[in-house]
């Protein structure tokens, strides 16, 4: 299976059974995101060598704009897509299987989460796995702490507020805050 057909599998959605071929390279992947992760996080690194680093994670081209303070975590890093002058704070981590698209500009504070998987709710399937991807807008602010559940999508120009869940979709050009995150306030410019 190539990554190309993993990351169309996954971007389905449908359910991913514990013995499937999808589940094998997911072990695969995650072991080399292991190995990419443990450099990229136990020694200074300049912000090429940081680039470098995460092409080699996620196996696409990442904009000389891209930035990112380590540590960083991820248990996958084929299916994280990132746009132009996007930066991440230290200490996220990004479950991408389910694919993580982040436009252009969008800032991402220390220690956020994105979680692109949940599990059968059936305690017979519970091993399997339900992907939904993670959209996140242009000019998005991520707040510190924040958790981003599966099958999200942020609009452009939108805040998250520091220390929020965010459990359903949220607006263009809107505040949103709390657990579960809430509207807060519109954005006019």
């Amino acid at each position: 299976m190539t990554i190309q057909e993993f990351r169309k599998i996954m971007n389905t959605g449908e359910e991913v059974g514990t013995d499937s071929e999808v589940r094998i390279l997911m072990h695969q992947l995650s072991q080399e995101a292991l190995r990419i992760t443990a450099e990229l996080n136990n020694q200074y690194h300049t912000p090429e060598e940081i680039r470098a680093l995460m092409i080699e994670l996620t196996g696409e081209e990442i904009d000389d704009s891209f930035g990112l303070f380590p540590p960083f975590y991820t248990d996958c890093g084929k299916n994280m897509h990132f746009g132009k002058k996007v930066f991440i704070n230290a200490g996220c981590k990004f479950q991408d299987q389910g694919g993580i698209y982040i436009g252009d500009g969008a800032l991402i504070g220390h220690n956020a989460v994105l979680a692109t998987l949940n599990h059968n709710p059936d305690p017979g399937k519970r091993q399997n796995l339900l992907p939904s991807p993670i959209h996140i807008g242009k000019n998005v602010w991520i707040g510190a702490n924040v958790t981003i559940l599966p099958g999200v999508t942020i609009g452009d120009d939108a805040i998250v507020a520091a220390g929020a869940v965010v459990t359903k979709d949220v607006d263009a050009k809107t505040v949103v805050a709390g657990v579960p995150a809430k509207i807060i306030r519109k954005i006019c410019l």
